[in-house]
């Protein structure tokens, strides 16, 4: 599905992604865990088509990323720090805009759905800008989602959530894992990694320092692997 070959990026002469090699399956979850500038926003911009590798060869189902790179969009549902809506438009209003853009079938029908799939069927027609932060990721969550995408790209959907918000992006996570889709999460929430992922990995200063899978093992096993690994602890 994914399979990235010596994948460099530099800005302002600061080589933040060294190298990196990774392939990843149709269909698996990988939580990309690291400390603060360690690159792991930057790989997944990168394979957001959002800023251009300096080196390096990234294929997503066998398309090239540079040179195909409009098809490629549409393979992914992307979910940033920025929730990406327009603060003046209501849940319905943002997810119909984003569903045309994808050009989503029956596309009122599909926003009504997701807007009760993410528990804010009351506030269907309020203005986003009078929500709170854990509403306003709930129905960023929708709109990464709108046209059911084959790839996910979360980068930390767990801050700011509160535990039921928590369940429903877990939920929404997993729900589209049956769906065969494949899903990249940085995250520093080791407990929600290790409860809807099934594969770790660990970046430190630009390249892939662990890469596990999660099978058998427990939260205590991730905690401990990545104290090992990046802060030293034995």
């Amino acid at each position: 599905m994914i399979e990235i070959k010596k994948l460099t990026k530099q800005a302002d002469n600061k080589l933040i992604l060294k190298g990196i090699d990774l392939n990843v399956n149709p269909g698996e979850t990988v939580a990309i865990l690291g400390p603060n500038g360690a690159g792991k926003s930057t790989l997944l911009k990168v394979l957001a088509t959002l800023i251009k590798p300096s080196s390096g060869l990234v294929k997503i189902k066998g398309l090239d990323l540079k040179k195909d790179h409009i098809e490629v969009k549409k393979l992914f549902g992307y979910l940033p720090h920025s929730s990406l809506l327009y603060d003046h438009y209501t849940p319905l209003e943002n997810l119909v805009f984003f569903g045309d853009l994808y050009g989503v079938k029956d596309v009122e029908n599909r926003a009504r759905e997701l807007v009760k799939e993410v528990g804010l069927s009351f506030f269907i027609n309020e203005p986003v800008k009078n929500f709170s932060r854990g509403m306003i990721q709930r129905i960023a969550i929708a709109r990464a989602i709108i046209h059911d995408p084959q790839i996910m790209l979360l980068d930390e959907p767990h801050t700011g959530l509160d535990q039921g918000a928590i369940s429903i992006l877990n939920n929404v996570v997993l729900t589209m894992k049956e769906k065969g889709c494949t899903t990249l999460m940085v995250t520093h929430d080791f407990k929600q990694a290790a409860e809807i992922c099934d594969r770790i990995i660990i970046v430190k200063n630009g390249k892939i320092a662990e890469d596990f899978k999660l099978k058998g093992k427990a939260l205590g096993f991730v905690t401990d692997k990545y104290q090992q690994l990046v802060e030293g602890v034995s």
